[in-house]
């Protein structure tokens, strides 16, 4: 897509963000992004012309974002990618049986990660 000025991360925060107006606080909470990492990307995305920020009216410490005009074209060019992907790898029964599996498999793995970040090893 000739996009050489984000990263994956950004790029995954403009597809998460989509049509929607979000408040950074909300991005947090989702656990999505944790810590500075939220305000340096969206400083960038924000630098880049990906993102406009606003503050919230009936909060002013709040702030809104939203994707500008060429923060939904790479938005939308993700989305495109992500379709023709997901039509090459099929959809047999066989396919979707391993890839629930898969699936079933990585959020374990999830669990397991976020139970020893929360609680520790014992």
């Amino acid at each position: 897509m000739d996009v050489e000025d984000i990263n994956a991360v950004q790029a995954l925060l403009l597809y998460n963000i989509g049509e929607a107006e979000v408040v950074i606080r909300d991005l947090k909470d989702r656990g999505y992004y944790h810590g500075s990492n939220v305000s340096y990307n969206i400083k960038k995305l924000t630098e880049f012309e990906y993102l406009m920020q606003e503050r919230c009216a009936h909060d002013r410490r709040s702030i809104r974002l939203k994707l500008t005009e060429k923060g939904m074209r790479l938005c939308n060019g993700i989305r495109t990618l992500q379709n023709d992907l997901a039509s090459k790898v099929g959809t047999t029964p066989e396919t979707l049986k391993a890839l629930d599996a898969a699936s079933q498999a990585l959020l374990q793995v999830e669990r397991t990660w976020t139970d020893f970040i929360r609680y520790g090893h014992e």
